[in-house]
């Protein structure tokens, strides 16, 4: 049986450059899928209120959702093995907020 996961697209765009003499890039798409539903995790973070810009929220679950999905999905990679048991106590700690 194949595993089920959430699809997502995101769209990443260039609204200003904090150096005007950067090249503009073409906005970025970029479809990927994660085991766990982003939209209710977002929504748990925003409701903890962690952080009290709702949109550091945002950026927080979608980051640490991206990264930590990457992570799981190259648990063999020896960049990532001194992460693996930080980011477990990380994610036990911010679920009992």
């Amino acid at each position: 049986m194949a595993k089920r996961t959430n699809t997502y697209k995101l769209t990443l765009e260039e609204i200003s450059l904090a150096k005007e003499e950067d090249a503009k890039n073409a906005p970025l798409m970029l479809e990927f899928d994660n085991h766990d539903n982003i939209f209710n995790i977002i929504n748990t973070i925003k409701n903890k209120n962690i952080f009290e810009d709702e949109n550091q929220s945002i950026e927080f679950a979608i980051g640490l959702k991206m990264f930590t999905e990457v992570i799981l999905k190259n648990r063999g990679q020896e960049l990532f093995k001194e992460l693996q048991p930080a980011i477990g106590e990380f994610m036990k700690k911010l679920k009992s907020k």
